[in-house]
């Protein structure tokens, strides 16, 4: 095998790895953005349901702006929602 072709063999793989492994850290990225939004939502339907039980009329809608508001910035972002619509009660 000549020198050149097994250089570029090496390079290539050496590519190829690196591109497996950006691929994997954005796989991850997604994927804590998917469980952090589907945790989030969760517990703004729930601490509404606590908060319908205890008569107190601060409730946070789910909706798309909510969801990536708690997606992107996780606890947070769910105390930023509720610390908003708390202001506004004032």
């Amino acid at each position: 095998m000549d020198t050149k072709t097994s250089m570029l063999i090496m390079a290539g793989i050496c590519v190829l790895v690196l591109v497996i492994g950006i691929l994997r850290r954005k796989a991850e990225i997604v994927l804590n953005f998917l469980v952090r939004t589907i945790v989030g939502a969760m517990a703004i339907f729930f601490v509404n349901l606590t908060l319908a039980e205890l008569g107190i009329e601060g409730m946070v809608g789910i909706n798309p702006l909510s969801l990536l508001t708690v997606g992107s910035l996780g606890t947070g972002g769910f105390a930023l929602l509720y610390g908003i619509v708390f202001y506004h009660m004032l």
